[in-house]
């Protein structure tokens, strides 16, 4: 297996997790916080979905499927388009409200097929590609995308662990 087979197969492996958290679940549910200052399965699943789409839509060179699919209207939530969730307050986290999980996983799976569909035409040495020079030492391509990974597979998890405990409410 090459790297673009190691990064498909864990981006693949937190659709799983995504899917688990989500599927099924009703909007209270979804959208329920264990406490005032917790995340929902919602705020979760929508924050690494916009942080997935807007770092892989950069390094990819196109729009993110957010704006070009209109995913912002859909949501109508009350943040400027570009927001991808990093740095909300407990207010902004609860304002993140979805209607279905149908809502929540169109967008997820739209973003994880363009992601996986960039990921596939990768060669070994496009990922040591500079992608950001504002860090030191620069991020590269595949930094950027275990990146992605990792922070995907933390919210994820928190999803599944939220949806464990209202479940055993």
């Amino acid at each position: 297996m090459n790297s673009a087979g190691i990064l498909v197969d864990a981006f693949g492996r937190i659709r799983e997790v995504v899917h688990e958290a989500v599927e099924g679940l009703p909007p209270d549910d979804l959208n329920a916080r264990l406490d005032e200052g917790a995340n929902s399965i919602a705020w979760l699943v929508w924050h690494l979905t916009r942080i997935q789409d807007d770092h892989v839509a950069d390094v990819a060179g196109v729009e993110q499927i957010w704006i070009t699919e209109d995913w912002a209207a859909r949501f109508a939530l009350p943040f400027a388009k570009d927001a991808t969730g990093y740095g909300h307050t407990s207010k902004q986290v609860a304002a993140v409200r979805v209607t279905s999980d149908e809502l929540l996983l169109g967008y997820y799976d739209a973003v994880h097929e363009r992601t996986v569909s960039f990921i596939r035409d990768l060669r070994d040495k496009d990922l040591d590609r500079i992608v950001d020079e504002s860090w030191s030492p620069p991020v590269t391509l595949g930094v950027r995308l275990v990146s992605v990974i990792a922070d995907d597979l933390q919210h994820a998890g928190q999803a599944a662990f939220v949806r464990g405990s209202l479940e055993r409410r």
